[in-house]
């Protein structure tokens, strides 16, 4: 009973420092700044909503992916973009501004969407009668846990930018080192499954990475959207909060199901690869595109006149 309590104190803990960092990240300009980009901001959160979920489910179908393995793959889905997503659509000139609106808005209406995939997956993969119920309690402690260190974290940052700015580095690698934490903890607790686990999941979470980016970026392009746009959309689906998805899988209080958080500690293994990769591929993408229109003649143009 007693390490069962250390164990959910620590999950409580973690998520509160993720969720702070997260917060001191944020400005209310950035949900403001929704109105700037709307149609950016509604094609991003259709890719993460609608879009991410129902290829997640066609993967884990496709690779035959055992129900809680799958359901996991699907928390993930579930999971919003981070600080992270924000540093690779930098390196790779993406519209870092729409990066941090998206993780705004897509963070508070994570409350709403991630108990709803959560529900529906375990009900689809699982069987009928295994979804979570949504106790109110166990909602507003949910609430309080995500949305009290957020508010914290954006109070902090309005009051005192400087505090936030010192506090930013010591938080992120706090979160590293939570991450480390969890997928030692997930991998010990399941050690005698865990090749297994990788054989089994490990495809479906490559694929699953490639498909987010892809589906970020293809579809914002598809749509006419500014390339510098696309770039930030495919950082921030492409790259997920594994730490929150662990979190949440493997936390006492909520799935509790250790099983569930391998999809995303594999996952977090990958997406920093696959994401430099990608960040490689647009933006040698974008210097070849400005080469050539740096060397093509305008429609416009005429000879220069030989005298």
């Amino acid at each position: 009973m007693q390490a069962n309590s250390i164990a959910t104190d620590f999950m409580m803990v973690a998520l509160g420092i993720i969720m702070l960092g997260l917060g001191l990240s944020l400005t209310v300009a950035d949900f403001k700044r929704v109105i700037v980009y709307p149609r950016a901001v509604i094609v991003g959160l259709v890719c993460q909503m609608f879009l991410l979920p129902a290829a997640c489910a066609l993967i884990a179908h496709a690779f035959g992916l055992p129900p809680e393995l799958a359901v996991g793959l699907m928390l993930l889905a579930a999971s919003p973009g981070g600080a992270t997503a924000n540093l690779f659509s930098h390196l790779a000139r993406g519209d870092v501004a729409l990066n941090i609106t998206l993780t705004a808005v897509n963070s508070a209406l994570t409350l709403i969407t991630l108990p709803l995939i959560i529900n529906l997956s375990m009900t689809h993969f699982m069987g009928e009668g295994r979804a979570v119920p949504m106790q109110f309690g166990k909602v507003l402690q949910v609430f309080a846990i995500v949305l009290g260190p957020v508010s914290l974290g954006m109070f902090i940052r309005s009051k005192r930018p400087s505090v936030a700015l010192k506090l930013d580095k010591p938080i992120r690698l706090l979160s590293v080192a939570f991450l480390a934490a969890l997928i030692a903890a997930a991998v010990y607790k399941d050690r005698a499954n865990v090749g297994t686990y990788f054989q089994q999941v490990g495809s479906a979470a490559l694929a699953f990475n490639l498909a987010s980016m892809a589906v970020g970026y293809l579809v914002p392009l598809a749509l006419r959207l500014p390339r510098k746009q696309a770039v930030a959309i495919g950082m921030e689906i492409g790259i997920h909060n594994g730490l929150l998805a662990m979190t949440i899988a493997m936390s006492p209080t909520l799935l509790a199901n250790p099983t569930m958080a391998m999809p995303a500690a594999i996952y977090s293994l990958i997406m920093y690869f696959t994401a430099a990769a990608f960040g490689f591929f647009v933006t040698r993408g974008n210097a070849e595109a400005q080469d050539s229109s740096a060397v093509s003649p305008t429609p416009n143009s005429t000879p220069e006149k030989v005298s």
